[in-house]
């Protein structure tokens, strides 16, 4: 996860709702900072950390929402949104992960120990995600694989899964460029200068 931008120029002599600006727009510089991520749909890290930018932007909102327009509370909503909308497609990643780990492992022809190293390697940290240890030795038992009927499911259940994943990623991708349509970064700079 990338770190939080710094905040810069704040004023302790400056009223709650000066700084609470100042870091409302810093945290909105984080958050579009990730948009030229947004058309690539399995840069699964980088749009992780834009959903991370708009938890922080929304928390920030939140947090000062007395010092706040009270407008900012629809920039919440979108917020809260575009988080669901690219959380949902984390929890698709680490669903296709699993099942093409379950399904691959037993397809490979690797030897059980080598087999586990490069899965490890693969799902712990290339993805944007990391599957536990545990669950990865547990996936790759020799002895755990599937029957042909489970596999036949598991194959449907992935192939489903994938193609969730690209509804998602539409659904998402589409929210943000109806933001972007109606300028959405103008509309909080609006908000945040008005008094």
């Amino acid at each position: 996860m990338a770190k939080a931008k710094p905040i810069r120029g704040l004023d302790s002599q400056a009223s709650t709702g000066v700084n609470a600006r100042i870091i409302a727009r810093t945290r909105l510089d984080e958050l579009y900072s990730w948009a030229k991520y947004v058309d690539i749909p399995y840069h699964v890290r980088e749009l992780h950390d834009l959903r991370i930018a708009a938890k922080r932007l929304r928390y920030t909102l939140e947090v000062f929402e007395d010092v706040l327009p009270a407008a900012s509370q629809a920039v919440v909503k979108e917020l809260s949104r575009i988080q669901d909308e690219i959380g949902a497609l984390h929890d698709s990643d680490v669903m296709i992960a699993l099942l093409r780990l379950c399904l691959g492992s037993q397809d490979s022809g690797m030897a059980y120990e080598e087999a586990l190293v490069d899965t490890k390697k693969k799902y712990q940290s290339k993805k944007g995600f990391t599957l536990p240890a545990d669950l990865i030795a547990d996936l790759l038992e020799p002895g755990a694989a599937p029957s042909a009927e489970q596999r036949y499911g598991l194959e449907r259940m992935l192939l489903m899964q994938q193609q969730g994943r690209e509804k998602q990623y539409s659904d998402f991708r589409q929210h943000w460029y109806q933001l972007q349509a109606r300028d959405f970064r103008r509309e909080i700079l609006d908000i945040l200068d008005s008094h």
